[in-house]
């Protein structure tokens, strides 16, 4: 019989994450060898691995963290199956299989930890619902920011308060190319600087489309807002349409621009939306650069939290996988909020930036202020940089705050006048929204 005090692990995925979780693991062990007695009776090893192609794993660096009797395997039923595995960590991601293995973990009686915003986005609540009623726990805190404590911190630390809004950055390899790009950097080569750190995929869509920072908005909206939402249905905004000129004119407006998530909860309706943004240089959001996520909640009676750290890469998310592992290590138990599906709308009313690309002739401002009149919206500045040929003029304007509906159907209208080079680029300017809490 083996060691109850033991907790036995079997790994779904030895890649980037689940090697690096090999790793911390056997440093907590080191500590626990020399008598840590923060880490009590209970420890954790790891007893099996499923990969594919197993024979190249176990030349990986990392492997040598793992023990000599590790069972390593390509089918993923000898993990699954396994009497000598208490909790299942999931690292592979992806919807399918990944949904049938945790199902199948969660009714063998097993515990589960994942770092798959996807699965817990998609299809959180059937699985939740399952690990109750088995009697077990999913945990799931590295599957927003890495390492960045967010998840347990909304779950138990803020509890206690009504969370109505949640704002900030998700997705490290989009704040890797838009601070780089701040920095002077062109969006091209940034991208392929950050496929080669491998924080960005070959096919970058997932990142620079919004797709990944939506899942995790999702995640983060039914833990927050208590608030059920499709993640179909959250209008999302690339950044690849972003460019140096937007900087040049973000900075003349006291801000910079970053990929901001953000959900709102409104009389039973959450606002919700990801894509670039505008962020003025005095909300914490515009501070975070490089990988680093940010993520502020807005409390009706605890005002702003914001938390802040590395959110790629695979030791910070090994470091929050280990978090998770721990805890159900040390029969901890886990903080049940309620959540109910909710409606999700994306129109928004803020003050928009409007940049244009022209070639120049007299009207066109006119012609521009008629479209945004027609739907109601009214422009706030004008700004034109010097140094621009006039076939090819850029200028910005910015309109007074108008619900994101209007500007996308004036933005239709533009888009078809004869001196529009490029379509135009709207993107919404955040308000920092400094609330009494008293």
């Amino acid at each position: 019989m083996a060691d109850e005090s033991v907790v036995r692990v079997g790994l779904l995925g030895f890649g980037t994450v689940g090697s690096a979780f090999a790793e911390v693991l056997a440093a907590h062990g080191d500590l626990a060898a020399h008598g840590d007695p923060a880490h009590g009776d209970a420890w954790v090893r790891i007893t099996h691995v499923f990969n594919r192609g197993v024979d190249r794993k176990r030349t990986h660096a990392r492997a040598k963290f793992l023990a000599k009797d590790v069972v390593w395997t390509e089918r993923v039923e000898d993990v699954l199956e396994a009497e000598d595995v208490d909790v299942v960590v999931e690292l592979m991601g992806g919807l399918d299989p990944a949904e049938s293995w945790i199902r199948a973990a969660l009714n063998a009686g097993k515990h589960v930890v994942t770092a798959n915003k996807q699965l817990i986005a998609y299809r959180g609540a059937e699985l939740f619902a399952l690990a109750e009623e088995k009697g077990v726990q999913l945990l799931y805190g590295a599957a927003v920011a890495g390492g960045v404590p967010v998840i347990p911190g909304i779950a138990q630390g803020l509890s206690g308060d009504v969370i109505t809004r949640i704002s900030g950055i998700v997705n490290g390899t989009c704040n890797f190319i838009l601070s780089s790009m701040e920095s002077g950097g062109d969006y091209g080569e940034v991208l392929k600087r950050a496929q080669a750190a491998g924080y960005a995929e070959t096919d970058p869509s997932a990142d620079v489309d919004g797709y990944d920072a939506r899942a995790k908005l999702c995640v983060l909206a039914r833990l927050a807002l208590h608030a059920e939402i499709d993640p179909e249905q959250v209008p999302t905004q690339t950044i690849a349409t972003i460019s140096a000129v937007d900087f040049a004119y973000a900075k003349e407006l006291g801000c910079t621009v970053r990929q901001v998530s953000r959900a709102e909860l409104i009389e039973g309706v959450v606002s919700a939306n990801v894509g670039p943004m505008l962020v003025p240089r005095t909300s914490p959001i515009a501070w975070s650069h490089g990988t680093q996520n940010m993520v502020v909640t807005s409390g009706r009676f605890g005002g702003d939290v914001v938390f802040s750290g590395h959110g790629a890469g695979g030791h910070p998310t090994a470091v929050a996988v280990m978090s998770d592992v721990r805890a159900i290590a040390e029969g901890s138990v886990q903080v049940r909020l309620p959540a109910k599906k909710m409606k999700v709308v994306g129109d928004v009313v803020a003050p928009h930036y409007l940049r244009f690309i022209v070639a120049d002739r007299p009207g066109i401002v006119a012609a521009i202020a008629g479209a945004l009149a027609k739907v109601g919206a009214n422009i706030d500045s004008i700004l034109q940089h010097r140094g621009f040929g006039g076939d090819r003029l850029p200028f910005v304007v910015t309109t007074e705050p108008s619900m994101s509906s209007w500007l996308d159907e004036a933005v239709k209208e533009m888009a078809g006048f004869d001196f529009m080079l490029e379509q135009p680029l709207c993107l919404q300017i955040l308000v920092v929204d400094d609330r009494d809490t008293d």
